[in-house]
Parts: C-alpha cells; structure tokens; sequence
C-alpha cells in the first residue's frame, strides 16, 4: 500500500491507496474468499435484476427464503458457502467453470470472470 500526504482547507489529509482487495486492506482472514463470495453475489443480484423477479420468486428458484434473498440482495453473503453461492448461479442459468493452473508465486489466489451473454 502507497500512503500518500496532501494538504486541503489547511489541514492534513492523509490517503492510502489499497490493494485490489478491500477484504485484505481491511484485515479479515480470508480476504481472498471473501472477495470471490462479493462477486459471485453481485452477478447473482445482476442476473435477478436483470430478469425482474421479486425476491420471492428469486427465492422460489433458488430454494431460500425471502429474507434470505434479501440478504443476498444487500450484499450479505456471509451465511452462504462458495458452492452455494455457485449452486444458485446454477439455479440461475449460469454455466460455473472452475480453472485450475500453476501460479507464478508460492501462495495462489481465487478469481472469477464474468461473460455476459451476448443478446442474438
């Protein structure tokens, strides 16, 4: 991290510059985890946007309650596992793919991409 020092309405204004993780910058145990929950969440709260369903209908595809789509729809994904988070994009209409390969450093690191689809 860069911290960086600058003045403003005379006084000191001091500015950190993260890393691509907020879950590391703000010390939680397992940022990587975390990080890979937060964007399998959003591309869940996207895709029940995007085809307009109530959170009860949501809850009816993916096998949850209301209260727990609600959640979901908060960004609260705590309760929920990884692979519970890919079932429902399953549930969804998603295909899930898992890639495994050799990484450069000693200690590896999670990630996902998004295709959308392209409207035909």
């Amino acid at each position: 991290m860069t911290t960086k020092t600058g003045k403003k309405n005379k006084s000191t204004l001091r500015i950190t510059e993260g890393s691509s993780n907020v879950f590391a910058d703000i010390g939680l145990a397992n940022p990587e985890q975390e990080l890979l929950k937060a964007r399998l969440t959003l591309q869940i709260y996207r895709t029940i946007k995007g085809r307009k369903l109530t959170q009860v209908q949501a809850g009816e595809v993916l096998g949850i309650k209301q209260p727990h789509v609600s959640s979901l729809m908060r960004g609260q994904s705590g309760a929920f596992s990884v692979e519970r988070l890919m079932d429902f994009l399953t549930a969804l209409g998603h295909d899930i793919e898992i890639a495994v390969t050799p990484s450069r450093k000693e200690h590896g690191k999670m990630s996902v991409s998004v295709a959308e689809r392209v409207p035909t």
